[in-house]
């Protein structure tokens, strides 16, 4: 019994100890900062200022003359920011001695270059009339995917592309079964053959063997 008071008294001496000296520690790492936002150039109170801790949702605004007040913690990062001028970011050093310290915050004017504005006169109705009829309309997806699968278009792709690959290597596959389809025997010739004429004949009345220039 005596061994249980015992201890009960030394952790009645001790929590109180512990929670106190937490305390202090915390307290000691609690920072009122108080300051001005002013302009670099003239030396101006920047108003509606924002002062925001960083990681933390938590911050404040400076007056119509620039002053500010805010609770920190050592070691915290404080960014400065205003429309129109460069943010600014500071730390709250963590050897910082006392409780209360002042802070004169420079800003520096961010300028912003926007596009150039092109101001013209408005047009009269004939030339309205005149560029909308001259406006061309662009072809809608059908249109647009028969021009691309046109016979002419076919045929220019397949004279300009170059085969890859896989063309080349069945070209080459087609040309060997031939030739082993008519091993040792004679070949015939195509030009008793009336499809590859009939093919021969429509090809040149499509202008395929004129000349390119």
């Amino acid at each position: 019994m005596k061994k249980f008071l015992r201890y009960t008294l030394f952790l009645t001496f001790l929590i109180p100890s512990a929670a106190n000296a937490q305390f202090e520690t915390f307290k000691d790492s609690v920072v009122q900062l108080y300051g001005v936002v002013m302009t670099a150039d003239s030396l101006k109170g920047v108003p509606a200022a924002s002062i925001v801790i960083k990681g933390q949702n938590r911050g404040t605004i400076s007056n119509s003359d620039g002053v500010f007040s805010i609770v920190v913690l050592k070691g915290d990062n404080i960014e400065f920011s205003s429309i129109g001028y460069k943010p600014v970011t500071i730390k709250i050093p963590k050897e910082l001695k006392g409780n209360q310290q002042s802070i004169i915050q420079l800003m520096i004017t961010d300028t912003i270059y926007l596009p150039a504005t092109i101001i013209k006169p408005r047009l009269t109705r004939q030339q309205f009339e005149r560029d909308f009829v001259n406006n061309p309309v662009p072809d809608d997806e059908i249109t647009t995917a028969q021009k691309n699968t046109s016979a002419a278009t076919r045929r220019f792709l397949a004279a300009t592309l170059t085969t890859d690959g896989r063309e080349a290597s069945n070209q080459y596959l087609r040309q060997y079964s031939n030739k082993l389809s008519y091993s040792g025997q004679l070949a015939p010739q195509n030009i008793f053959n009336p499809f590859a004429w009939n093919e021969f004949i429509k090809a040149w009345k499509r202008g395929d063997y004129k000349r390119k220039s």
